[in-house]
């Protein structure tokens, strides 16, 4: 069972920055992909960016492209999100997902994922 806590939400303005964590525990190999996926109040949760624990490899949604940048820290069984140039429609809950996969091609919709975290509110202000 792997659990998923994120924390570094907040608010900020146009332009600016944060880093997003997802601590994940429970994990029995490198066979997951991580993924940050993103819910806007009354819009459904889409994806953002995800990397395979095994190979590394990324992917992310055009309109983070550019700006966001996910990766993974092995030793510390952590994902980040290093969010730059932030618009105000990224404001969001931001939530951690897993799913086991073998895969190199990250998967990108959102009913794969089994394990979730609780999320955390991105807010950014023009």
């Amino acid at each position: 069972q792997v659990q998923l806590v994120e924390s570094g939400g907040g608010s900020v303005q146009a332009g600016g920055s944060l880093r997003l964590s997802c601590a994940a525990s429970g994990r029995t190999s490198n066979d997951y992909h991580m993924a940050w996926f993103r819910q806007a109040p009354g819009k459904e949760r889409e994806f953002a960016a995800g990397i395979s624990w095994r190979y590394g490899s990324a992917d992310y949604a055009d309109s983070v492209k550019g700006r966001f940048t996910i990766s993974r820290d092995n030793a510390k069984n952590t994902v980040a999100l290093q969010m730059n140039s932030l618009k105000p429609e990224d404001t969001a809950l931001y939530f951690c997902a897993a799913l086991t996969s073998r895969l190199n091609t990250i998967r990108k919709v959102t009913t794969l994922y089994t394990y979730w975290g609780q999320g955390t509110q991105v807010t950014v202000s023009s």
